[in-house]
Order: structure tokens, then C-alpha cells, then sequence
């Protein structure tokens, strides 16, 4: 685990459901943000002991930059009682229009977070872009309309799903682009950050970067 600046954690573990034919490395990264009342813990996989101490003195909260990466979430929903912030889960036109299945495949859509969206998991609130949730972050649009990119600006950080990664090459916008969208698409969506005091970058997959790295992620 490393603190890249004060009251901002970002660590990496396994992932427990990596197998080699994935594009994406078994190491996957999450990151924590201290705001003084509250311990936000984003797309949390093997939370360090350190974090778990200091979050008996903060109140618990989850916030996944998709669905998909619920990770622990639900395990420190029942340890904590945590609320969890999330993007919607693909329906099935999502599951359609992304992978070209059929109607039949699709079924109900996504089965991601199933235990919260039924209510036998705790406090599940979903959020788009746009939105400023109640915990201090705004949400910008990323690469789908439920893979978004975060801003917390009493740290000035953006938080990264899978929008923003860095796969050993650098940070970039994820080459894996889904329903039709390109990546100038991507970095129009995006391009507002460098508007803000960014100074770290925490993603979902890889290392902290900076803002110099953001700029060059999206250049066109």
C-alpha cells in the first residue's frame, strides 16, 4: 500500500477471478480517500489492515467506479454495514449493444451486484454521469455509460475504472472499446478533468499517476 498524498491510499492485489485469457493483468488496484467523517474505499479488493483500523474511527463507504468491480464489496458490506455507490448494471439492450448476443443470451442483463439491487445486501444507491453523489464526488462520463471516471477535489484526485488504465504501457484510455464508441469519443467525454487541479490519478488497474500523465492519456 502507498499514500501518494496525505489521507489518499491506493494498493494492488490479485484478482481472485483472473485467468490468463484475461487482457487485463491478475494485479488489480484500489484506492481509499480519508475526507475526515468517512473512509471511502473504491473498488476494494484485500483491503489492508491498516485501512480497516482506521476505518473504526471513519464511516464506511464503498463507491465502484462500475459495476463489475464489486470485488470485496460485499464482504465489507456485511462486515461494516457500508453503503455502496455504484453505476448501474447492464440490461440486457446494455449486454446487446455491447457484445452482440442475442436477445435470449441477454436474459435480465448483468447479474453484477444481484445480492444489493434484491436489498439482502444493505444500502445500494446508483449513480450516472453527471451526478455529484453525496459523499464529495462528481462522476464524469467514461468510456460506457456505466464505466465512469471520478472526481475528488478535496484531494484532488481522479479515480479510474476502467475508462483510465495503465496495463504496463503508461496511463491510457483502454484500447477495449465496446457498442460502437471510439476513443475520441472517450477523450471529448474526459477532456474536462484538465479543467480541474488534478494531481494524482488513482486507477483501477495499474499505478498512481499524475497529471502530466492524464494530459498525455488524453491527447487526440
Amino acid at each position: 500500500m502507498r499514500e501518494p498524498a496525505t489521507g489518499v491510499w491506493h494498493w494492488q492485489a490479485p484478482h481472485p477471478d483472473w485467468s490468463p485469457d484475461d487482457r487485463w493483468p491478475r494485479e488489480v488496484s484500489s484506492s481509499a480517500v480519508d475526507d475526515g467523517t468517512r473512509l471511502l474505499r473504491f473498488d476494494p479488493l484485500s483491503v489492508p489492515p491498516g485501512l480497516l483500523a482506521l476505518g473504526a474511527d471513519r464511516r464506511p463507504v464503498v463507491v465502484l467506479t462500475a459495476p463489475w468491480h464489486e470485488r470485496d464489496t460485499r464482504s465489507l458490506v456485511e462486515r461494516l454495514g457500508a453503503p455502496v455507490f455504484t453505476p448501474p448494471p447492464d440490461t440486457a439492450d446494455d449486454l446487446v449493444r455491447k457484445f452482440g448476443v442475442t436477445r435470449e443470451q441477454a436474459g435480465a442483463g448483468s447479474l453484477d451486484l444481484t445480492w444489493l439491487r434484491t436489498g439482502a445486501g444493505g444500502a445500494g444507491r446508483l449513480y450516472a454521469a453527471g451526478d455529484r453523489l453525496p459523499v464529495g464526488i462528481d462522476a464524469f462520463a467514461g468510456r460506457e455509460h456505466n464505466d465512469l471516471v471520478l472526481w475528488d477535489g478535496r484531494v484532488q484526485a481522479v479515480i479510474a475504472g476502467d475508462t483510465l488504465v495503465d496495463f504496463g504501457r503508461g496511463l491510457q484510455i483502454n484500447d477495449r472499446l465496446r457498442g460502437g464508441i471510439t476513443r475520441e469519443q472517450v477523450v471529448r467525454r474526459l477532456r474536462p478533468l484538465l479543467a480541474l487541479p488534478v494531481e494524482i490519478v488513482l486507477p483501477a488497474h495499474g499505478a498512481p499517476a499524475d497529471r502530466a500523465a492524464l494530459e498525455r492519456a488524453l491527447s487526440l
